[in-house]
């Protein structure tokens, strides 16, 4: 199995509460427990991929952003054979649909990206363990989020523009899944998924 083919538990904005709520009511209790059930298992996942890879944030975050600049940059280009690297087998289908959809509207696109990313920061961290015997057989997924200046542009069969200005800087917020094995010799970090909030 190279990839379970889905994202385990997907990230979603937890409603702020109240300080009063939290302390005094019984779902805000209910909610508090939650809430450290959750970060319990960020931070179990991120110890299980540090214990069996060695990895630091600053190291995955330079081989997340520059996956995500490749993949952004083959995307525009319409490569998809060179993004099968890249992505788990779901999300290359998921990819492939997405460019055929755009290539039927848009000829070609520009898409620059503008370093370095304004920000990037993990969001969530799970483990999708597939042996309850044995733990270093998991697979690890990390969500993170990219805030990046990019500048995009669409032409038609014309050659002439019909969406976006490359000559403009635009903020874009992308939340991407990626996902590594525990157990598989040589495994690297792929995207996954990509959530939409």
């Amino acid at each position: 199995m190279m990839s379970p083919g889905f994202v385990y538990e997907p990230y979603c904005v937890r409603e702020p509460i109240p300080f009063w709520k939290r302390l005094f009511t019984r779902s805000g209790w209910t909610r508090t427990k939650e809430d450290v059930i959750l970060e319990m298992k960020n931070a179990y996942a991120v110890s299980r991929l540090r214990k069996k890879t060695g990895y630091t944030k600053k190291q995955f975050y330079d081989q997340a952003f520059n996956i995500y600049k490749e993949v952004n940059k083959l995307m525009a280009q319409g490569d998809t054979s060179s993004l099968r690297k890249a992505l788990t087998d779901s999300m290359h289908s998921t990819v492939k649909n997405e460019i055929k959809r755009r290539e039927s509207k848009w000829k070609s696109v520009h898409l620059e990206l503008v370093e370095p990313a304004v920000s990037i920061r993990t969001l969530r961290a799970r483990m999708i363990g597939l042996d309850k015997n044995d733990l270093d057989k998991a697979f690890i997924q990390l969500t993170l989020e990219f805030v990046t200046k990019q500048k995009f542009e669409a032409y038609n069969s014309k050659g002439e523009v019909v969406s976006g200005d490359k000559s403009k800087e635009v903020l874009v917020k992308d939340i991407w899944v990626f996902e590594r094995s525990l157990f598989h010799p040589g495994a690297y970090w792929r995207v996954c998924g990509r959530i939409t909030l």
